[in-house]
């Protein structure tokens, strides 16, 4: 297998399909890569500061990560790597990070996740010998969709209990909810589809107005930018390696499959290409790249729904267009500027946009039943949701001596033992 793809130039013709091993001309292919770079880009930097962690490192690890993903499938499944949601409740839980500013204990979430991308990677390596059924009947949409929803609800109290410290944060974070909306319904094209970014932009120009201008609560200070330097290395950090940090955060392995595993399929739909014989080598990718970036202070990476959804607006999936992508977030990475840019943002508005963020992922859970047409007159189906949905929402937390397994965790493992136990009609 060519670790480079030979990729053969086709004309930018209206509604014409640039498959995988096409590309446009150079010079296209680099606009197209900025914009698979706009679109993961809220939540790739929106992941790390919720965690306490440099989001310039999670943008360079994106990239690195990309850029290694790419390599392992031999450059045949286009994907953008960016930071995982479903690191979030474990690593906060594991930390105890109440928001707002660096996370103090980040080397022992650091721990977790490599340890989490290393039985991710084994989890590739069997896929490969043995293919993927086995994911399938062990975790199917009614299993997937519950936890992906749990994701979403657990964190639901994080923006709520720990981003509103005055009434005005709280109100400001209804103001930025409210922008957010209104970009997602009033908007279209590109714009639409960057509705968490303009949301949030358009929320800091709200709350400078009413800060700076009417002196309504704390001014944004711009300071920080004027004195960073344009290059230069982020701040990185050295994993902690602690037996109750990797039991807690582990389990999210299984939920990054279910991800990557919706996500191939649905990139196999849009090509018309099968691709479920890279799917081993993508979750190898995915666990080494979640290593990788867990080594030197990033988030756990997981293929990225946004530039999905780019690649089905375009009809271009082409690979070519990742490697330019991933090229300048590691650009983005070695910007000083860049990064005290981001930590301007003020915590209500980042709270506002979590709040919509963490409830789109609920969402999405739910809407993985209705497009797998889940059928909840099998009380099967019916308990597996219902329980886990509760077991992730109240933070079930189960403890093994020295070791806890928070709400995600046991969410996730209860939904896959319930569904196993009880038998009977497939989810």
């Amino acid at each position: 297998m060519s670790l480079i793809p030979q990729w053969r130039e086709v004309p930018a013709e209206p509604g014409r399909v640039v498959a995988p091993d096409e590309r446009l001309s150079w010079p296209q292919t680099a606009v197209m890569g900025m914009q698979h770079v706009i679109a993961m880009f809220g939540a790739t930097v929106l992941a790390p500061i919720l965690m306490g962690f440099d989001p310039n490192v999670a943008i360079l690890m994106s990239g690195i990560g990309t850029l290694i993903f790419f390599l392992m499938v031999g450059g045949k499944v286009p994907s953008y790597l960016g930071s995982s949601f479903a690191f979030i409740g474990v690593v906060i839980a594991a930390t105890g990070f109440a928001g707002g500013g660096a996370n103090a204990n980040i080397g022992v979430a650091l721990g977790g996740i490599i340890v989490c991308g290393a039985v991710y990677a084994l989890i590739g390596l069997v896929v490969t010998g043995v293919g993927t059924a086995w994911v399938e009947r062990l975790m199917p949409p009614v299993v997937t969709g519950a936890v992906v929803a749990v994701i979403g609800l657990n964190l639901a109290g994080v923006p709520i209990k720990n981003m509103a410290p005055t009434e005005f944060d709280k109100w400001m974070q209804g103001i930025t909810v409210v922008c957010v909306a209104l970009v997602a319904v009033r908007t279209s094209g590109l714009l639409q589809r960057l509705l968490i970014l303009a949301g949030l932009i358009l929320a800091s120009v709200v709350y400078a107005v009413l800060t700076n201008g009417l002196g309504l609560g704390k001014p944004l200070d711009f300071s920080g930018v004027a004195n960073a330097a344009w290059i230069g290395l982020p701040h990185f950090a050295s994993p902690v390696f602690t037996g109750s940090a990797a039991l807690l955060i582990a389990p999210v392995a299984l939920i990054l499959v279910a991800e990557n595993l919706g996500h191939i399929k649905a990139v196999s739909a849009m090509t018309g290409r099968n691709l479920d014989g890279s799917m081993g080598r993508a979750f190898i990718g995915d666990g080494v790249a979640t290593m990788v970036s867990g080594a030197v202070g990033g988030t756990g990476v997981t293929t990225y729904a946004e530039n999905i959804g780019v690649m089905a607006a375009t009809k271009i999936y082409s690979t070519a267009n990742f490697v330019f992508a991933a090229l300048l977030a590691i650009v983005l990475g070695f910007s000083p500027k860049f990064g005290a840019l981001i930590q301007t943002i003020p915590l209500a508005v980042m709270g506002g946009v979590s709040i919509v963020v963490f409830g789109l992922i609920a969402v999405s859970g739910a809407k993985i039943w209705v497009d797998n047409k889940v059928d909840f007159t099998d009380n099967r189906n019916l308990m597996v949701a219902a329980v886990t949905l509760v077991l992730g929402t109240g933070d079930y937390t189960l403890h093994f001596g020295g070791f806890a397994l928070g709400g995600i965790g046991t969410a996730t493992f209860g939904a896959i033992l319930l569904h196993a136990l009880l038998g009977g009609k497939k989810g």
